[in-house]
Order: structure tokens, then C-alpha cells, then sequence
């Protein structure tokens, strides 16, 4: 009475075998190519780091001298209020 097993889900379920086949043959390929080129992973992995450090070294540099700018009350070049005008009007009501 009940058909749960269907060309759909023969179909579906092969598909997922493929996916998951091809899946773990790049898996083990990408394994091979990293234990084969180790010292050539390393090096782009290092270089990254690398990078990343003097990026963030640059970026505290910034903002220290960011800070130091803003502190400053002598320095009549804020750099934070660059082409910044405040104005203030009062306004006088007659009651």
C-alpha cells in the first residue's frame, strides 16, 4: 500500500553517493598535495601570517597616532574636525 521507495529517492540518493565520492577523492588529493608541497604550504602559510602582523602593526600605529591627535590641545590642526564648523544661534522668544 505504502511505496516509499520511489525513482526520486534512488535518484537523490546516487546523487549524494557522487557528491560525497567526488567529495573525499579532492579530500585525499588536497592531503597528498599538502604532505608532497609541505615546505610550499608553509611558506604561503607563514607569508599570511606575516601580513596579517603587519597589518594589524599598521592599523595600532593608526590609531595611536589617531588618539594622540584627538589629545593633543595645542594642535590647532585637529584631524578629527576636519571641514567641521559648529554654529550656535540663540534664540531669544518674547513671551
Amino acid at each position: 500500500m505504502f511505496n516509499f521507495h520511489s525513482g526520486f529517492f534512488s535518484q537523490a540518493t546516487k546523487n549524494v553517493a557522487k557528491g560525497s565520492f567526488i567529495a573525499g577523492l579532492f579530500l585525499i588529493g588536497f592531503g597528498m598535495l599538502v604532505f608532497v608541497l609541505r615546505d610550499l604550504f608553509a611558506f604561503i602559510a607563514a607569508a599570511i601570517f606575516f601580513m596579517a602582523g603587519f597589518s594589524a602593526i599598521g592599523y595600532s600605529i593608526k590609531l595611536f597616532w589617531a588618539s594622540r591627535r584627538m589629545k593633543d590641545p595645542g594642535n590647532s590642526h585637529n584631524g578629527y574636525r576636519d571641514n567641521v564648523r559648529i554654529h550656535y544661534q540663540e534664540e531669544h522668544f518674547d513671551m
